[in-house]
């Protein structure tokens, strides 16, 4: 089967994937397409994210279901909203030109009692999440008795975020006689156990592996201290203009510190994650599908489920730390048909993971350098260029009258590109003009200086001594603190954690504090308390600092600070 036309699928269901765009048929559809229409068999599909396993398994089903039957026949389960909004909207696009055929979602973070309405329209296709599955089955809404077919979508993932329970509870309520489709990324003894449990002499699929997958990736690694990465990855932005990327984080917290960094300094940015309501995550993913925003901050799981074929970027700003992890958040990028870009930023002490990944994924990760400043206002300019160039045969849209235009006659054509340029990019030549380059914390083999350079930075903002070093260059003598705590003057404030405030909104309180001044401050320490702070600044802003907070409030609250004892 080159081509979906000469497939067995019915010429309405041709009719719509052929609207949509589809011709030739990816290789997991290649191989199980045919093998649904023909088999009983249970399977066992491995393959990864972003190879078109939803139209593998749902364009056989569509054919092959019973419009005349108002019972649920095909049932879906995926880890996420996310994803499960994703199936039943490419469901429900396959389906165009079969108007008997209904689908409802399922899932956690919504009405129940509006989809309990929704079912009331007997549809045949469910599309689930296991939770709000298992809590419509005990309100007896939902009756599987007549299912024909059962499809578990990215197993592995359900299984890692503990729904074993629920799905084999689900599993328990469906007939012996249905037909399994187990669809995963990878075969963990999780998902092996659930097989052999519940899979019947499973015919297997395999397509492509990791390296496969990556081949119009290019993979790059930046070593970078805790400190500065934020301000690291503020340069893998600004270095990279006109990207549309995706940032990994490991935990809820630390995305939404990063999301929060990132529309502070001015980017169209926001977070994706668990603490998020329902109505919340729908509006970030409108915004970014529909590129009302470019950076999206987000977790793994809640990444789940996101269908965006034009990333440019993958951003890990945390390591992860199952090499397959990794793998998945890369195969984000350089999908159909495009190349990708992978940047991952490593801590000094993180080079032994990095080698895992390496080495468990065969991955080609080659280390980069943290961009210059001028690295990174020469790729701004090629940035504005390339966007000129590639939007400037758009239509028009608005009139412009010529005789608007002034007389440039006095400007060569270059001396008026500098001056558009200078005018385009002043803002960010202005941050960058100067700005020191990070320094490079590097790592060799077992080497241990990068983590040693760390542990003195973290003691040396909680106020403690840095360790003593035995020998070397300074003959055992201590090592200078990098910052002179004598120069700096520690405050009470009056907001804390209570108060909803977090270390970026501190500074960026005190940045407002200080802006009327020439010189960038000098920020130490800042302790967010559940009920007041502390923080640290150079003594010379002590005034300017007091006299700043006057005139600003956080949330509606005033601000009040003193020196601290």
């Amino acid at each position: 089967m080159k081509l979906f036309s000469e497939s067995s699928l019915s010429p309405d269901i041709l009719k719509a994937i052929g609207e949509m765009g589809y011709e030739s048929p990816t290789e997991i559809q290649k191989q199980t397409i045919p093998f649904i229409l023909s088999d009983i068999r249970d399977l066992i599909a491995l393959a990864q994210t972003g190879t078109g396993k939803t139209a593998a398994f749902s364009l056989p089903i569509l054919d092959m279901i019973d419009e005349t039957s108002r019972k649920i026949q095909f049932l879906v389960l995926c880890p996420t909203r996310e994803l499960c909004l994703q199936i039943t909207k490419d469901i429900k696009n396959y389906t165009k030109y079969l108007p008997n055929i209904k689908t409802t979602a399922v899932y956690g973070g919504s009405s129940i009692m509006e989809q309990i309405r929704s079912l009331r329209d007997k549809p045949q296709i469910i599309v689930g999440t296991p939770g709000r599955v298992i809590d419509l089955i005990n309100r007896k809404a939902l009756d599987f008795s007549s299912i024909h077919w059962l499809v578990l979508d990215e197993a592995d993932e359900m299984l890692s975020m503990g729904f074993k329970d629920d799905l084999e509870t689900i599993i328990s309520e469906t007939p012996e006689t249905k037909q399994t489709f187990l669809f995963s990324a990878t075969m963990n003894k999780e998902v092996e156990r659930i097989s052999k449990n519940y899979l019947t002499n499973p015919h297997r699929i395999s397509v492509g592996s990791i390296n496969e997958v990556k081949k119009n990736i290019k993979h790059e690694y930046f070593v970078v201290g805790y400190r500065q990465k934020k301000e690291a990855l503020k340069r893998m932005i600004d270095a990279n203009p006109n990207q549309y990327s995706i940032i990994f984080c490991r935990t809820r917290m630390e995305t939404q510190e990063v999301a929060d960094f990132l529309m502070q300094n001015g980017y169209a940015a926001d977070a994706l994650h668990g603490d998020l309501s329902q109505a919340q995550r729908d509006t970030v993913m409108k915004k970014f599908r529909l590129k009302n925003i470019d950076i999206l901050v987000a977790t793994d799981v809640a990444a789940r489920g996101l269908d965006v074929d034009s990333l440019t970027h993958v951003i890990h700003f945390s390591l992860p730390d199952d090499p397959e992890v990794f793998v998945h958040r890369s195969g984000r990028t350089g999908r159909a048909g495009k190349d990708g870009i992978s940047l991952a930023l490593i801590k000094p002490e993180e080079s032994r993971k990095l080698k895992q990944i390496k080495a468990s994924t065969k991955i080609e990760i080659n280390e980069g350098k943290i961009p210059t400043g001028d690295d990174i206002m020469k790729a701004q300019v090629n940035g504005v260029f390339e966007k000129l160039l590639n939007e400037g045969a758009a239509e028009d849209v608005f009139a412009f009258d010529d005789a608007l235009i002034p007389d440039l006659s006095q400007f060569s054509k270059e001396e008026l590109v500098h001056k558009l340029l200078q005018f385009q990019l002043k803002e960010l030549g202005t941050y960058y003009k100067d700005r020191n380059d990070l320094v490079e914390a590097r790592f060799n083999g077992g080497d241990d200086r990068g983590s040693r350079r760390e542990r003195g930075r973290e003691r040396e903002r909680r106020g403690e001594p840095r360790e003593r070093r035995e020998g070397g260059r300074d003959g055992g003598r201590d090592r200078k603190p990098r910052r002179n705590s004598e120069n700096m003057v520690r405050f009470f404030f009056n907001l804390g954690k209570r108060d909803q405030l977090k270390k970026m909104d501190m500074l960026e309180i005190l940045n407002k504090a200080t802006s009327k001044s020439k010189k960038r401050a000098d920020i130490g320490d800042i302790e967010i308390l559940e009920k007041f702070s502390f923080f640290e600044i150079e003594k010379s802003f002590k005034d300017e600092v007091l006299r700043g907070l006057e005139t600003q409030k956080f949330k509606g609250k005033d601000m009040r600070a003193e020196v601290a004892n």
